[in-house]
Parts: C-alpha cells; sequence; structure tokens
C-alpha cells in the first residue's frame, strides 16, 4: 500500500494513516521528500524531529521493515524516477509547472516507481493547497486515477479540504506531537476524519481486510480507540527506524520553542475563512519550513491554531500562538492575522472530504 498527499498546511495524516492501515494488517511502504514553501517541512523533516530517526535505510533493512513491522517511510532516493526529474527542471523554465497531464504523470511516475499495487491519493482543494479550485483538483485526481489504472495498480483518489490548515498544528515536532494524540484517542474532527477516510479506501482497495466503507470505518475507529493498536504500531516503527520511542509516550521531550506569542483577534464576530497558505508562509519564516532547499529548518518552531472556520471570537481572543525562537515577529503576528476574515454573522463549519474518484 502507499499514500501521496499533493500538500497542504498541517498535513501529518502519514503519521495516523500508516500505522492504522498497520494495525489493520497492511503493509505500507512509503518514500517521502522534504517540504519546501508554504507547505512547511515534509513527512521526512517532521519525523527527523524525533530523536535519533533514521529516514536512510538500505534497500534490505526497508524490507525488512514493512515485513515485519508492516510500516517503513524512508527519504526518496534521487534515482528513483530520474526522467521526472529531468522533466521537472524542463518545466521550470518552459512555464509548464502547472500544466495538469505534467503535474499528474510526475506524481505518479514516483508512486509507480517505488513498487505499490495499491495507491491512495489525497488530492488537497482550496487556499492551502497547489489546487485553489474544487475543478482543478477533481481533473487533477481524475488523470492520476487513469494513469494508475493504466498500469494495473488499484488507485483512488480523496478530494479534500485544504482551505484552512489541517488540525491545530503547523510545524514539525508539533504536528508528529497532534498525530500521536489522535493515536491515543484525542478528537481532532478535520484530522482524525480525513485519516479514517484514507485508511478506509487503504484497506478496502486492497481486499480481504474489510468487506465495506462501513465495517472499514467502524473498525479502524477501533483500532485507535480500544487498546491504542495504531498507537503500538507507530511505537515499534519510530523504533525500528533508530528513533527514541520515550518521546511518543512523553511528548513534552519533542523539540520545542523558546517563545510562545499569541496572535490576537482585533474584532468580534465568527471566522469565515483563513487563508491556510498564508498561515503556511508564516510558519516558513518562523523557521518550520523552507524558502528554499538549502534553508534549514527547525523542528521546534511552528503555529498553533486557536481558532478556525466556524468559530465564534471577541476581539481581544487568541486565535493562534507563534512558536517561536525570535522575539521580534510581528510581521509574521500580521500575516497569520490578515490571513483570517472575520464576520458578524454566523460561518458553516467546511466539509472535510468533497468527491471520492475511483
Amino acid at each position: 500500500m502507499d499514500k501521496h498527499s499533493t500538500g497542504g498546511v498541517g498535513d501529518k495524516t502519514t503519521f495516523i494513516v500508516g500505522p492504522l492501515v498497520a494495525a489493520a494488517g497492511l503493509p505500507v511502504a512509503k518514500m517521502s521528500g522534504r517540504g519546501l514553501g508554504h507547505t512547511g517541512g515534509g513527512t521526512i523533516d517532521k519525523l527527523e524531529s524525533i530523536p535519533g530517526f533514521r529516514v536512510e535505510l538500505s534497500n534490505q533493512q526497508f524490507i525488512d521493515n514493512v515485513n515485519t513491522y508492516k510500516l517503513a517511510v524512508v527519504g526518496q532516493t534521487g534515482n528513483l524516477a530520474p526522467a521526472d526529474k529531468k522533466l521537472y527542471a524542463l518545466r521550470d523554465v518552459t512555464a509548464t509547472v502547472d500544466s495538469l497531464p505534467l503535474i499528474a504523470s510526475s506524481i505518479m511516475s514516483k508512486k509507480i516507481a517505488s513498487g505499490a499495487d495499491s495507491i491512495i491519493l489525497d488530492v488537497k482543494t482550496g487556499s492551502g493547497a497547489f489546487m485553489k479550485t474544487l475543478e482543478n483538483s477533481k481533473k487533477l485526481a481524475e488523470e492520476m486515477v487513469t494513469i494508475g489504472k493504466q498500469l494495473n495498480r488499484n488507485t483512488i483518489a480523496v478530494i479534500s479540504d485544504m482551505n484552512q490548515p489541517l488540525g491545530f498544528e503547523i510545524g514539525n515536532a508539533s504536528e508528529v506531537k497532534e498525530a500521536v494524540e489522535i493515536l491515543q484517542g484525542k478528537r481532532i474532527d478535520d484530522l482524525r476524519e480525513l485519516a479514517i477516510e484514507l485508511a478506509a479506501h487503504m484497506t478496502i482497495v486492497a481486499g480481504g481486510v474489510y468487506s465495506d466503507y462501513v465495517e472499514a470505518t467502524s473498525s479502524l475507529n477501533e483500532l485507535i480507540d480500544n487498546g491504542g493498536e495504531a498507537l503500538k504500531c507507530f511505537k515499534n516503527f519510530v523504533k525500528a527506524q533508530n528513533g527514541d520511542v520515550s518521546v511518543i509516550e512523553d511528548l513534552t521531550k519533542l523539540p520545542t520553542s523558546q517563545y510562545k506569542i499569541p496572535v490576537k483577534a482585533e474584532q468580534q464576530g465568527y471566522i469565515h475563512e483563513m487563508e491556510a497558505d498564508q498561515i503556511g508562509i508564516a510558519a516558513m519564516h518562523l523557521g518550520a519550513g523552507r524558502a528554499t532547499k538549502e534553508d534549514k529548518i527547525n523542528h521546534g518552531v511552528g503555529i498553533t491554531l486557536k481558532k478556525k472556520i466556524g468559530d465564534f471570537v471577541n476581539a481581544g481572543d487568541t486565535i493562534a500562538i507563534l512558536n517561536s525562537d525570535q522575539q521580534q515577529v510581528d510581521e509574521i503576528a500580521s500575516i497569520v492575522k490578515d490571513a483570517y476574515t472575520i464576520k458578524e454573522e454566523k460561518a458553516n463549519k467546511r466539509k472535510m472530504i468533497y468527491e471520492v474518484i475511483k
């Protein structure tokens, strides 16, 4: 099994979906990348916030870990899809970075090359996504599913909301912490809903695990709530890749920032919109992401959201906290504040899942 997300702000579903699917008995072998731009750190950056965690494994170690623990995540090698690397460089200088067929082939070439039999695609849509409109997100999803099926891979795409960050944490160590809290049974509605949705489709498409969607979602919820089987899988995975499991058992041991700086609302009302990409850029400026490939990641910094779309706020309420190693962050605080749209009338909470493309 493999899962791919088209990238978003606060997206830490791999750390929930991987252990869930592994706990259900299906092997998950995943190659992931590092982050660049408004999406903050990548899956590999986030895992490296766990002291000692190794993302570089030999081929045999990778295979052994998948067979033994049902879950392994490694960094992507430069020679996985060499043609894609050349095509990507060409896209940059030919103004074809936004070409839908080229985006689809770039993503799918790596998924096919890594050898997965079944692929679940989490295609984001909205302000924090690469595809800003539902129409374009659907086109991309359909394109990728078609490619997968033509190459005899079980492929499904879930179109999910990215008009606000996923969960409440944007950072590296803090996103690992939030994912572990979900595995411990904490209710963070949007994050848990999406993780269960993706895991359900992964288990169904593989065959032989659950008979239908209702059984899959019910059983996966039980793997979190009753006995913490998914959490055990996550701990085994961390230990197998040399990570310090004690930080999973005591989340206060994860890297953290020196300062906690509140961002306050300037008016009363309901939150109608959040520019997720701007919040991601603010986190990047704090050091949680990279503006260029050469930038170094600070695992302890980021943003904790206190209010999201649909919530009511009074003037002076804290809407977010900047977890920073610098005291002077007025410009970054302004970016976060300006990302929120507050109006007098009530706002409906957004739905998480828009469509499933099979």
